[in-house]
């Protein structure tokens, strides 16, 4: 999680003062200073998520709006997925590609509700944060005179995850309990006006809130006054999201993983498949149709450690006779499931669940098991 940028050139987000207050660990993270963790540590914070609420900053990401009557049918230019039919108020998971089918950066896309488009656009884009300055510069660049590529610095990004985060929510706006998993609109939520997806990247029910920076502090506060919530930085969004089976850019996924390596399959609408109404038209497209029809070589899996010790992102996987197969992109000792899990590209020959291979660290061979994700079940509210 750490870069060798100096503290001096690190960026800060709207919440640093009330992190620097709350007695945060801050270390350096896409460029930005964000919090590791606060005094009661990762491992009360992964449990604080997983049984009531957590308030995660995450200003840091990139907030952009897409603006005019044809960009939906521009975005579909450089994503694979079915942006035109988006409904409104309905969100979806997308990626960006390249000529060769890599990932250039996965996003979250919003078409919001008529009565937000003046002030939210026809699409509300969320990007990665190591990736937003290169994704504007692609967006601008590709799509620019077809649709309006207005980015949103002046905005945070507060994550309320949880079993809970609804009824802390609903006491600042009951209206936000209307919202299910991947719906959002504008909401009032300590005086401020706030664009809110149900959504979030630790598998538990939860929201996102835009909210524009003047204002975050004075929310956050309001938000970490429910007696259900209280604050996590990114140690625990970590490990929350891989016992989620979720890729973290740069990790799991990057411009030498495709969506069919990577699993996201799930993400490319039938539409825009071939013999779709829609099919092709984005960057990669030919190389992953191929690999659609024909499987491809290596498969992004869950793999579950059968001895105690954590293997680590960068790991060497072997097979039984020592011969190398593939690397680990992410692992932990998994607080809510007690084991070691990890991720990882494996062969499609050693894919299947099940399958026995073997972590080298420090010498030793681990032996894994390749397992179906989520390690941890999601819980998400689909109403």
């Amino acid at each position: 999680m750490s870069s060798a940028a100096p503290a001096a050139d690190l960026l800060q987000t709207p919440l640093h003062a009330l992190h620097l207050e709350l007695g945060a660990r801050m270390v350096p993270f896409a460029g930005y200073a964000m919090p590791v963790q606060y005094p009661a540590g990762l491992m009360a914070e992964h449990k604080q998520c997983r049984e009531a609420a957590a308030l995660f900053d995450v200003s840091h990401m990139g907030q952009l709006r897409l603006i005019g009557a044809d960009a939906a049918a521009a975005l579909e230019t450089l994503v694979p997925v079915d942006v035109v039919d988006l409904g409104q108020g309905k969100q979806r998971y997308a990626f960006f590609t390249n000529d060769q089918g890599g990932l250039l950066d996965d996003l979250m896309i919003t078409r919001p509700p008529a009565d937000a488009m003046a002030n939210f656009g026809d699409l509300f884009v969320v990007v990665n944060a190591g990736c937003k300055d290169a994704d504007i510069a692609h967006l601008k660049s590709k799509i620019g005179h077809r649709c309006e590529v207005r980015p949103l610095p002046e905005r945070a990004l507060l994550a309320l995850q949880g079993p809970q985060a609804a009824q802390a929510l609903a006491r600042l706006n009951p209206g936000v309990t209307a919202l299910t998993f991947m719906t959002g609109g504008v909401f009032t939520l300590a005086s401020s006006e706030c664009f809110v997806t149900r959504s979030g990247y630790t598998g538990e029910d939860g929201f996102e809130i835009s909210v524009h920076q003047d204002q975050a502090i004075q929310l956050a506060r309001e938000l970490l006054a429910q007696p259900e919530v209280k604050a996590a930085g990114l140690g625990a969004r970590d490990t929350l999201r891989l016992e989620g089976g979720m890729c973290l850019y740069g990790h799991d996924i990057d411009t030498r993983t495709t969506p069919v390596e990577a699993a996201l399959t799930w993400a490319i609408q039938k539409v825009r498949r071939a013999g779709g109404a829609r099919a092709g038209g984005y960057p990669g497209a030919a190389v992953i149709d191929a690999q659609l029809a024909e499987g491809a070589k290596r498969k992004r899996v869950g793999l579950v450690g059968l001895e105690r010790a954590p293997v680590r992102e960068g790991t060497k996987l072997v097979a039984a006779d020592g011969a190398e197969l593939g690397t680990v992109t992410s692992g932990t000792l998994g607080p809510t499931v007690n084991q070691p899990v990890a991720m990882g590209y494996l062969p499609a020959s050693h894919a299947a669940v099940g399958t026995e291979v073997f972590a080298e660290v420090r010498g030793k061979r681990l032996p894994m098991k390749v397992a179906a994700m989520p390690f941890a079940p999601h819980r998400y509210f689909r109403g």
